[in-house]
Parts: structure tokens; C-alpha cells; sequence
């Protein structure tokens, strides 16, 4: 038999049903007692094991409690108790007192197959081993330290959430480290001196500025180290012809574009950086428009709409996210940066605020909405087990990345930027555009503009309070 498969009386389990019957707690239809209630009633209630009958006995040998049994008759809350109890031993028998709250934190997940599973890899536990013994500072520099990356980037974030660390930007960090490894491999000592100063003084900079307003997103970090790719393959194609940064032409510009504009089109933030800073000569960059596909028509966008109110098979946070694209326009980015405080349930009335004042939610877009504020993804693990976010992410306090949420909705044929774009034009068609501009988060030059450009008659609306004085 599989690890977590079983057969009870209502037939095969297979092994996520047999996790999620061992992991629901409740009143039992049969006695009326609280406790563990894997068992099927036939009218759909929760029934205990005794009632059930015949799905075995679950009581912890070392606790008491009833719960899934890992091994050796032991529940998983001790069985990651002593396990976490041996890895974060600070050498004379104890866990290290700045750790405490990390142990506490896995101990209390609801869904204990995740760290079990995450503390059993060789290279988690050398991490957490050096950590509780001091052999690498408790520290964001003392984590870049450690490998591999991807699962100390899901430590760093158990330790925030924790308030072991301070907060940081995971996507700064990442982008630095990334950067430590980078560098340093490059062969040209004048290339990687020429990288170095464009990273200091542009990319890094520019990053810097953007996490100090928001945390910063996938898109950008890619979009940094996509420049930093460019500008070294730049370098080498001119090294290639025989030329360096310092002779550079207008010809090896438009030859470096002549063989693909579009992919190199961010090498543009090396080369202005270079002229500005003296160390090529004045070329121009060439140019080439990039427009915006075509929005939906109106009619396209009223049949999504009717489809995400009623394709049941769609999860319903995909269906969520989507009908804020095309009922609000909201980018991604901004979609998964919304809290639960930012739907609001006032006087019968369902709000989402996205700007000021927040926005009426219709039905039965309204209905939807506070059915996903109840059964929100990834709130039982010991990562966003109190998440406030609307999405929440795999990874601790995080919310689900835009690319995450842009992968779900690619996979339903969901045209997200046409679909933004339609609900922008028509809703400045609709109202004025400072009054759009202010209830969706918009600047008022970007709907003046699309209003504009969508033949719109609220051009000369004038913004603010027009209520007359007695």
C-alpha cells in the first residue's frame, strides 16, 4: 500500500483524500463530540472513528491527540517536534533562544505533511544546523551565504514571518545574490569593471528606488538581470569585431540591433548609461514602436464575463482574478498586492478598495467574491497560516507572485492585457476620467489619455467637489 492510501468502508482512498480525512476536525454527526472526524455519513456529515467504524485507531501514543500517525505510532506534531528539537540545537541541548519562534511556527501548522517533508532534505537540515549553532550569523547576509538558493529564499521567509529577521525585499535579495555570482564569472576584467559600475550605478539603483515605493516584482528583477545579460553580450559582440565600448560606432549600434530589435531592445539603459557616463561615444539608439495589442470588444468582454460568473469547473480564484481585470482593469501586479481589508461587507453592499473611494462590487460578482474570502488557497501551512493577503503564495507572508497568477490564467486562454485595456477604454467612456482615475488607483494622466483615445466626452471634467454652496 502507497504511503497515505487506505481502504475504508466508503471504498479506496487515494493518498490526498486519505491527508485530508486526517487532517479535518469537527462535531461528529454520530455522538455530538468534538475530535477527529475522518469518517463519511450518508447524508454527508462528519462522522469520528468510532461512529465510522472500521477506519483504525489515530490516537497519538506520546500525546494522545488524534491525528495522522507518522511513524512508530507517534503524530506528526511530535514527530516534527523532535525532529526540529535536534536540528536547531544550539550545542548544549537546546534550541537556540532566537529560534524559538521558527519552532513554534512549523509546530502549529494544520497541515503537517509540508514540513515534514521540507525537514527531511539533507541540504534544509545543514541549514538549519548552522544556523542554531552560530556557525553562520543569524542574518539576511548571513542566509546569502547558503545553498541552494531557492530553499534558502523559503527559509529567509519563514524567519520574517517568524520575526526572527526583519522584513526585506526577497526580490532585491535574490536580485543581489544573483548579481554576487554573476560578475564575478566574467572573464574580461574590463567587461566585468564595466558591469560592475552599470550595476552599481544604474540597475541597483533603479531597483533600490522601486522596492522603497513597492516591493518590487518578478517583472522587474527579470527586466534588471535581462540588461545585465545584454549589456555583457553587447560587450562581447563588439570584443568579437574587434572593437571595445570606448571606439564603439553608430554602425556596431545598428548592426547590434539589425539582428533582433525586440530581443535586444534593453540593451537601451546600457548604452544610455555609457554615453552619459563617458565611457562611449554618442550614438543614436535606434527605435521601433511596441504597441499594445488591440483591446476586446465590448462584446467579448461581456461574454468572459458571463463565463467566469458561470464555468464552476474554473477555480475560483482564477475566476476572481480575472473578473477584476475586466470589471476594474487591474494589473496583475496590483491584483496580487490586495488584502482581505480590502473587500469590505457594509449595510448589504460588497467594496473593493482599489483606490479612493473604494469601488462597488455588483452582483454576482459580489456573491463570488465573499465565497473566496472563505476558502482562500494556501492558508494551512506553516507559510501564510494568518495571511491577510487576497492571494496568498506558497512562500511565508508572501502573496502569490503576478507571474504565478499570470501562468494560471494563460492556462485558460484568458487574454489579460486586452482584456485590461478593454475595461479601462470603457469605463472612461462611462465616467469622467479623474473620477475613474481615483476609485481604480490610475493616475488622471493615463485615463485623460485613454479617454481621449477612445473618443471620450469628459475631456473638460473638471475633478473635485462640485456640490453648489448654500
Amino acid at each position: 500500500m502507497r504511503l497515505g492510501a487506505a481502504h475504508w468502508p466508503e471504498g479506496y482512498l487515494c493518498p490526498r483524500c486519505y491527508d485530508h480525512a486526517l487532517e479535518t476536525y469537527g462535531t461528529c454527526t454520530g455522538c455530538g463530540t468534538e475530535r477527529l472526524t475522518p469518517g463519511l455519513a450518508p447524508d454527508g456529515g462528519k462522522l469520528c472513528t468510532d461512529c465510522a467504524g472500521g477506519l483504525g485507531d489515530f490516537t497519538c501514543e506520546q500525546c494522545g491527540r488524534e491525528a495522522r500517525r507518522y511513524q512508530r505510532g507517534v503524530c506528526g506534531q511530535c514527530v516534527l517536534a523532535e525532529r526540529l528539537g535536534e536540528l536547531l540545537d544550539d550545542g548544549t541541548g537546546s534550541i537556540r533562544a532566537e529560534l524559538l519562534p521558527l519552532f513554534d511556527a512549523l509546530r502549529q501548522t494544520r497541515r503537517l505533511k509540508g514540513p515534514l517533508t521540507w525537514t527531511s532534505k539533507p541540504h534544509v537540515q545543514r541549514n538549519l544546523r548552522v544556523l542554531a549553532r552560530g556557525e553562520v550569523p543569524l542574518t539576511h547576509e548571513g542566509l546569502s551565504r547558503l545553498i541552494p538558493w531557492r530553499s534558502v529564499a523559503y527559509l529567509r521567509d519563514l524567519l520574517i514571518q517568524a520575526g526572527v529577521l526583519p522584513p526585506a525585499d526577497r526580490q532585491l535579495l535574490l536580485f543581489q545574490r544573483w548579481l554576487g555570482e554573476k560578475l564575478p564569472a566574467i572573464d574580461n576584467a574590463t567587461h566585468r569593471k564595466l558591469l560592475e559600475l552599470f550595476a552599481a550605478w544604474h540597475v541597483q539603483r533603479r531597483l533600490h528606488t522601486l522596492a522603497g515605493r513597492s516591493p518590487l516584482t518578478g517583472k522587474q528583477v527579470q527586466q534588471a538581470r535581462s540588461e545585465i545579460h545584454l549589456a555583457t553580450a553587447f560587450l562581447d559582440h563588439l570584443a568579437d569585431h574587434g572593437r571595445s565600448l570606448a571606439n564603439c560606432t553608430q554602425a556596431d549600434v545598428d548592426a547590434w540591433y539589425a539582428d533582433g530589435y525586440t530581443a535586444r531592445r534593453l540593451t537601451h539603459a546600457f548604452l544610455r548609461w555609457a554615453m552619459r557616463s563617458k565611457h562611449m561615444p554618442k550614438a543614436i539608439i535606434p527605435h521601433r514602436s511596441t504597441s499594445n495589442p488591440a483591446p476586446l470588444a465590448q462584446h467579448q468582454r461581456l461574454a468572459l464575463l458571463r463565463q467566469l460568473v458561470n464555468r464552476d469547473d474554473v477555480p475560483l480564484q482564477d475566476r476572481v482574478a480575472a473578473l477584476l481585470v475586466l470589471l476594474y482593469a487591474q494589473p496583475l501586479t496590483r491584483i496580487t498586492r490586495l488584502g482581505t481589508d480590502d473587500v469590505r461587507h457594509e449595510d448589504g453592499e460588497v467594496l473593493v478598495r482599489l483606490g479612493n473611494p473604494p469601488s462597488p462590487v455588483p452582483a454576482p460578482f459580489a456573491g463570488m467574491l465573499l465565497d473566496y474570502l472563505g476558502q482562500r488557497p494556501n492558508t494551512m501551512t506553516a507559510t501564510n497560516p494568518d495571511s491577510g493577503w487576497l492571494f496568498p503564495g506558497r512562500r511565508a507572508g508572501q502573496p502569490m507572485t503576478p507571474e504565478a497568477l499570470e501562468l494560471r490564467l494563460r492556462h485558460l486562454a484568458f487574454p489579460t492585457q486586452r482584456g485590461r485595456t478593454a475595461a479601462i477604454r470603457h469605463l472612461v467612456l462611462q465616467a469622467p476620467a479623474p473620477v475613474v482615475a481615483r476609485m481604480l488607483g490610475y493616475h488622471d494622466d493615463t485615463t485623460a489619455q485613454l479617454a481621449a483615445e477612445a473618443g471620450g466626452t469628459w475631456r473638460h471634467y473638471a475633478p473635485g467637489d462640485h456640490s453648489r454652496s448654500p
